[in-house]
């Protein structure tokens, strides 16, 4: 029986897929950037209750002051207004209007363990390539939205995400326990997933798993987990100083400027640690309004990352020092905003080395690694919904979903093979029987 379940699923996913490709290419031309995924957090929540599923949407799933980067209110209202132009569900539109944009669907189907799925929904801030080779360009489904791109699969995630809640629906009389369908906003930047775990909606979870979309460099279709992932926080640093005349009364200002210049080169001096490799960048720097004038303010952008979270923690602390001690040594007055976070990947052997067995018992026909894991090399903040439910008792995992790429991940050219599409909610939905049947 357990075998014909299973076949039955991968029949759905063939039968569901021309629907995922459609959703996919619909996701990706309207791309929406983080806190901003409007239309799309409302194009999810209709999907989900037409399902039937019980839909939490904005604050019922996130705490609202623990959302991290926000942009600023004008860019959310002229946002909601295109959303409503483009024919965003008007119910679920005032939920998510103030960059409430997180979704969720929940299944509950009687006494059983409890498992949250996690597809990320957020484009990047990138200009999208109209190149004739490039497969969106050619088939007219490329971005609308200027300076708003998927450019890192996340739309092929909400795709997944939404067939993989629609073939659970189909099997859930088979099931016996809680499904969580978590569509998280702002995980570029490492923003979003700190307001979910912090509103209690991972509480009670068990386990909880998600799957990237990432390039195909072997045979392989899956990694049952990532690992050699960096723990990172992204700061915001603004210096306020006094601006005067530069030749006439330097003495009467507080130079905001030097005061981040010296920050700047003692960041990037911060000592190396033998534990483990660590991070420091500093991305972008805006400063003064005239060679005359001495600079009243200075705003940086900044990332420190460790291997570990230890070593993120020794690079945050460092850092946060010399920002400080900036300040005082030209008298300016410092503002620290956290921008982003995220911890280094776990995942829980026993739980990866559970999927490897259900894929060499069920799902034959995939190619799998000797290995269970394999090297992330950036950050990601599924990593913070991993930490909150392992420190609650529960199992996760974060798995790499191997297909062929155009261009890299974050390139204006990127694309990836739409197979995936079919692939993907195949294993997302065979995890989630197994772990209920």
């Amino acid at each position: 029986m357990n075998k014909n379940m299973y076949h039955f699923i991968k029949e759905k996913a063939n039968q569901y897929h021309q629907e995922t490709i459609a959703i996919r290419r619909d996701i990706h031309q309207y791309a929406e950037r983080g806190w901003l995924e409007m239309r799309t957090a409302c194009f999810i929540a209709s999907y989900l209750e037409k399902l039937g599923y019980e839909v939490f949407v904005g604050e019922e799933i996130m705490k609202k002051e623990s959302r991290m980067g926000l942009p600023s209110q004008a860019i959310l209202q002229s946002h909601y207004q295109r959303a409503k132009v483009e024919g965003a569900n008007s119910f679920y539109l005032e939920k998510v209007k103030e960059g409430m944009t997180g979704v969720a669907g929940i299944l509950r189907n009687g006494e059983g363990p409890i498992i949250a799925l996690r597809f990320d929904i957020d484009a990047l801030g990138i200009i999208e390539d109209n190149n004739e080779t490039h497969f969106p360009y050619q088939n007219h489904f490329e971005s609308c939205h200027k300076g708003a791109m998927h450019a890192c699969g996340h739309d092929g995630h909400t795709a997944i995400g939404l067939t993989t809640a629609k073939i659970l629906m189909d099997i859930k009389e088979k099931m016996h326990g809680t499904i969580k369908l978590i569509f998280q906003p702002a995980e570029e930047g490492v923003r979003g997933a700190k307001c979910i775990c912090e509103s209690g909606f991972l509480d009670d979870v068990d386990y909880i798993y998600a799957a990237h979309i990432m390039p195909q460099s072997s045979n392989y279709d899956l990694y049952f987990g990532m690992n050699e992932s960096f723990a990172t926080t992204k700061l915001d640093v603004t210096y306020h100083g006094v601006s005067t005349h530069a030749a006439e009364s330097p003495q009467f200002g507080k130079n905001a400027l030097l005061s981040a210049a010296n920050c700047i080169l003692n960041l990037h001096s911060i000592p190396r640690n033998s534990d483990g490799q660590t991070r420091v960048n500093v991305g972008v720097v805006h400063a003064g309004t005239g060679r005359n004038v001495i600079p009243e303010t200075a705003k940086l952008e900044i990332e420190v990352r460790g291997v570990t979270t230890e070593l993120n923690r020794y690079m945050e602390m460092y850092a946060r020092d010399i920002i400080n001690a900036s300040a005082l040594m030209h008298d300016t007055v410092v503002e620290i905003k956290e921008m982003g976070k995220a911890y280094a990947l776990k995942c829980d052997e026993d739980f990866m080395n559970e999927i490897r067995y259900l894929c060499q018992q069920n799902l034959t026909d995939l190619k799998l690694p000797k290995k269970n894991l394999s090297p992330l090399g950036g950050s990601d903040d599924f990593s913070y919904m991993m930490e909150y439910v392992q420190s609650h008792g529960g199992k996760a995992t974060y798995m790499k979903l191997l297909t062929k790429v155009k261009a890299s991940p974050h390139n204006t050219a990127f694309d990836f093979d739409e197979e995936v599409l079919n692939k993907g909610p195949r294993i997302m939905a065979s995890i989630a029987y197994s772990l209920l049947k």
